[in-house]
């Protein structure tokens, strides 16, 4: 019986039995002895197969191809992988193409492939990893792929919106990546919405179901860390009146978001490797491990291949967390959102009013803009000019000074100046801003520039500012 057209199989030699130590195994990509295997991932499933060495591994649709893919996609001769060091990905002139990472290779171009980076065959995905890095549920050869099965979309009633092609790709990815059981590395510059593509993973994953728990690692004090994450005993430390579970055992069947993982310190990768490696937390003030059983979803704005490099980040435990990396465009990179985007951030500024409509000046600062905060720069740009437009088109004067093309004066205190005083300066400096761009609302002044009401009220009269009437300028 033929199999079923989004089937996949995996022909070449038998699979070794794997054995390694992870506490010794090197994981760099570029070591001459370094084991690979190609990872497929379809349907939620994953089929991994050994790489041999010394000769070419045509990958196709073809009956004598070294790994066979029945996918309409695929072409009989698609592609063919060399292993070398480094591993390298050739384009047999197929008929859907093969991209790396979001570049189309040329017919015939060897391209060497990092670990980690999404490859894709016509409309199938895949990735290079050493055998360590397979993760559970890994099917070998012997065993076909259930057909993918209809799940719902990760965009529709959702949090995030998208229109430009280049960010639809990025979700395309997405979708196919959360289904299974791969670690991922989120990677881009701050404001891009990082966060929001992690809970697209999550949402879109067997775990969907389970909680969704988020760590900031730049915010983890060292002090407190260790408890927080993995918990304690009663009577571990002072104050410990009882036992508590940490942030892995209460993320237990679901996912966790490792937000800035890159500023994790020595001390807390060391810890985190060894919950990837065994899946176990050991609590504070206890000898007993307990099971864990999470998908880790991490994010940087940093190059971690640059931090590893520069030695501030562990290699092994990024090869652990570094399932397949996903990057995430520049909000100026995808012009096509920007303007979606902007009109669903003012009707948040606008609760329960009606639609605000843009200017055509705003429409084109809005589009020519460099965006360098990405889209949380537009978020609190729209969000502001909402409020001051009130139920009037927003127009350029609504928007903020960067945006208008006005020259924000420099702060000028004097030379013998403490830090505090100069903090003190920019505070007062944009309080004032806010009770003139708000025409005196005072709570709607402390939303502006985030700050509790109560501590705007303090600092009103802390800096000798008259509080304004509703409606009436400073």
């Amino acid at each position: 019986m033929q199999p079923h057209p989004a089937t996949l199989r995996m022909r070449m030699t038998p699979r070794a039995p794997i054995d390694i130590d992870d506490e010794t195994e090197r994981l760099s990509p570029a070591g001459e002895d370094a084991e690979w295997w190609l990872l497929v991932v379809e349907g939620g499933r994953s089929v991994a197969h050994r790489l041999p060495r010394g000769r070419p591994i045509h990958i196709g649709r073809a009956e004598d191809s070294d790994i066979q893919i029945d996918h309409p996609s695929i072409s009989r001769r698609h592609a063919q992988l060399i292993v070398g060091p480094p591993v390298c990905l050739q384009d047999l002139r197929s008929a859907n193409g093969v991209r790396v990472g979001r570049r189309l290779l040329t017919p015939l171009e060897l391209t060497p492939v990092e670990p980690g980076v999404a490859i894709e065959l016509g409309g199938v995905l895949a990735v290079v990893h050493r055998p360590s890095m397979l993760p559970p549920g890994t099917v070998h050869k012997g065993h076909t792929l259930e057909p993918e099965r209809e799940r719902p979309s990760l965009l529709p009633g959702g949090p995030m919106l998208v229109r430009d092609p280049l960010m639809e790709e990025v979700m395309d990815l997405v979708r196919r990546v959360a289904p299974s059981e791969l670690s991922v590395i989120l990677e881009g510059e701050t404001g891009v919405g990082k966060e929001l593509v992690a809970e697209a993973v999550h949402r879109g994953s067997r775990r969907a179901e389970g909680p969704f728990v988020r760590i900031n690692c730049a915010a983890l004090a060292e002090s407190i860390a260790e408890g927080e994450l993995f918990g304690h005993e009663r009577g571990a430390f002072t104050g410990a009146i009882g036992a508590r579970a940490g942030i892995f055992e209460a993320a237990d069947q679901g996912t966790v978001f490792l937000d800035e993982v890159g500023e994790l310190s020595p001390a807390l990768q060391a810890k985190l490797l060894r919950v990837l490696e065994t899946r176990e937390v050991v609590r504070l003030g206890s000898v007993a491990p307990r099971s864990v059983n999470v998908r880790f979803v991490s994010a940087s704005n940093r190059d971690l291949r640059s931090e590893i490099a520069a030695g501030r980040f562990r290699e092994d435990l990024f090869f652990r967390l570094n399932g397949i990396r996903i990057d995430i465009p520049a909000l100026r990179e995808r012009p096509k959102d920007i303007l979606p985007l902007a009109r669903r951030f003012a009707r948040l500024g606008i609760p329960g009013g009606d639609p605000p409509l843009f200017s055509a000046a705003v429409i084109a600062r809005l589009e020519s803009h460099p965006w360098p905060g990405n889209v949380r720069e537009l978020r609190n740009a729209m969000e502001r000019a909402a409020v001051l437009a009130g139920n009037e088109e927003i127009g350029v004067e609504h928007l903020p000074p960067e945006l208008r093309g006005d020259a924000r004066p420099a702060v000028v205190v004097h030379p013998s100046a403490t830090v505090r005083d100069e903090l003190d300066h920019v505070e007062r400096q944009r309080i004032v801003e806010a009770l003139d761009a708000t025409r005196g609302n005072q709570t709607k002044a402390a939303e502006l520039i985030g700050m509790p009401r109560r501590t705007f009220v303090k600092r009103l009269d802390a800096y000798g500012i008259g509080r304004p009437r509703k409606g009436k300028t400073s």
